[in-house]
């Protein structure tokens, strides 16, 4: 189930009967940062150098306290999804996958190459994409682009299963991500940004900000259809959403 590439552009229908399932969790969080990190965010530890002298990546504690009622009926959904639309569907192979869409898909946003977006994401959604991406400064079309060594943490969020009147048969799974980045954003600007001043192991400092962003994947299980994942739906930290 892993997703290094996701082909294929299936849409939602308009007229569709569907079970929808919201999760959610509390973040327990170590460290410290300018701001006051609100619920769903990360602590980053300063760098720090090894033995070898060789400067490690910072590292991320993130303390999860589900909600238990919330995480048996995620794991239905799961159940659900293996019984009667794939049998070998794995939630942690499609986090895998998922990450590497999302790293490929923003960096494509970030360099506005909207044309390479084709049958990654939603014909729709790329033109809407494209619209809102040339109103941002170079900055934040910087900050858009997520390196897969700077995504600190992922969830899974909503939880989809849809039919139609045709009965055609849809699963969407709407993935978190909380990643670094070291473009200058200015404190103010962007919401839901945290500022971290770090040092390396040289005691020099650098400055990142922790940005979320939302992608929603979705994909058609009517017998006969090719089984890809298309994004459907991005947001990033409140400038692209």
């Amino acid at each position: 189930m892993a997703l290094p590439i996701l082909r294929g552009c299936s849409r939602l229908p308009s007229a569709v009967s569907f079970t929808r399932l919201y999760l959610s969790e509390s973040i327990l969080l170590n460290g410290s940062a300018r701001t006051p990190l609100p619920p769903r965010t990360a602590a980053v530890r300063p760098y720090s150098s090894d033995r070898g002298g060789q400067k490690q990546n910072p590292s991320v504690v993130f303390v999860g306290v589900p909600n238990p009622f919330i995480w048996f009926r995620t794991r239905i959904y799961y159940f659900l999804i293996r019984a009667y639309f794939d049998k070998e569907f794995s939630i942690e192979e499609f986090t895998k996958g998922a990450k590497q869409a999302f790293s490929h898909v923003s960096r494509l946003l970030s360099l506005c190459q909207f044309e390479a977006l084709e049958g990654l994401v939603a014909k729709d959604l790329i033109g809407k994409l494209e619209e809102k991406c040339k109103l941002l400064p170079s900055t934040y079309k910087k900050a858009l682009s997520a390196d897969p060594d700077e995504i600190m943490h992922m969830s899974a969020g909503d939880v989809g299963i849809y039919y139609d009147d045709n009965g055609r048969k849809f699963v969407s799974i709407l993935m978190q991500f909380w990643y670094l980045t070291s473009a200058h954003l200015p404190e103010d600007g962007v919401k839901a940004a945290h500022v971290f001043h770090m040092t390396n192991g040289e005691g020099e400092a650098e400055t990142k900000s922790l940005l979320t962003a939302n992608y929603e994947f979705q994909r058609e299980f009517t017998k006969g259809v090719p089984p890809d994942w298309t994004i459907t739906r991005i947001e990033h930290s409140k400038f692209l959403d």
